[in-house]
């Protein structure tokens, strides 16, 4: 079940709480992408938060928002570049995005191998995508106040595995969201000592927040079949190079 584009918005840009989540998370796509220059960017789900560094830079960036959320203009005070979109048929041409955001769209997705064979489909050679989702063992995914409480939380195991499936290559990964997931102002304030402290402690604390970066991984064609060799078309000229054995006949 999608949340509404409304609840989505008020969290991310109107409470302390979600605008401390959009600066760790990232945080962390910087990490992974720190630029984008002449690249075709798209976002699924509620990725706005993530895409606005790379509006300067990008080739193109798109915005796509499932019918079931709803969308919202953005960004603000700029060209629209956000479409409502089906969930799994998305107007855009196969093959054309070199990067994906996929934030608040999987875990909520009721047709997650669905989803995964269209962001498999529109990625170009080489193109890759980044996956965020509720990490099953962190607080953030027990807490229905915050996004990240709702749909299916994932392990990291289960989300590569899930991936593999879909002829997706998993590369690299990240955790944040280590701070608790609450309003109050303590929490607030030592936010940052709480993910420097989750990010050194990592094999023992849990982050809220679980990113796997993925290729798109293409095969070879295989099976079974003769392969055929077009014989050369410079035989046509062996008779100007070389001499006929046979003699010439008199008329």
């Amino acid at each position: 079940m999608h949340l509404d584009v409304q609840d989505l918005r008020n969290f991310y840009y109107r409470s302390t709480l979600g605008r401390a989540a959009q600066t760790f998370v990232r945080a962390e796509m910087a990490r992974f992408w720190p630029e984008a220059q002449g690249l075709t960017v798209a976002g699924f789900g509620f990725a706005a938060p993530l895409l606005r560094p790379y509006l300067s830079d990008a080739k193109r960036v798109i915005g796509l928002m499932p019918g079931p959320q709803g969308v919202m203009p953005w960004p603000q005070g700029m060209a629209n570049v956000s479409v409502l979109c089906d969930e799994t048929r998305w107007p855009i041409e196969t093959g054309h995005v070199d990067r994906l955001v996929v934030l608040h769209g999987l875990e909520t997705s009721e047709n997650p191998s669905d989803l995964l064979e269209e962001c498999f489909r529109v990625l170009g050679p080489g193109g890759k995508a980044v996956f965020i989702v509720p990490h099953r063992s962190g607080l953030w995914s027990r807490s229905d106040g915050t996004p990240f409480g709702y749909g299916r939380p994932y392990s990291q195991g289960q989300l590569e595995a899930q991936l593999k499936r879909h002829s997706f290559l998993p590369e690299r990964h990240a955790h944040t969201l280590y701070q608790p997931p609450s309003h109050k102002r303590f929490w607030r304030k030592t936010g940052p000592f709480w993910e420097k402290l989750g990010r050194s402690f990592s094999m023992v604390l849990s982050g809220g927040v679980l990113m796997v970066e993925a290729s798109k991984r293409v095969h070879s064609p295989s099976g079974p079949g003769e392969r055929v060799r077009k014989p050369s078309g410079l035989r046509v000229l062996e008779g100007l190079t070389a001499p006929s054995a046979e003699p010439a006949r008199k008329v």
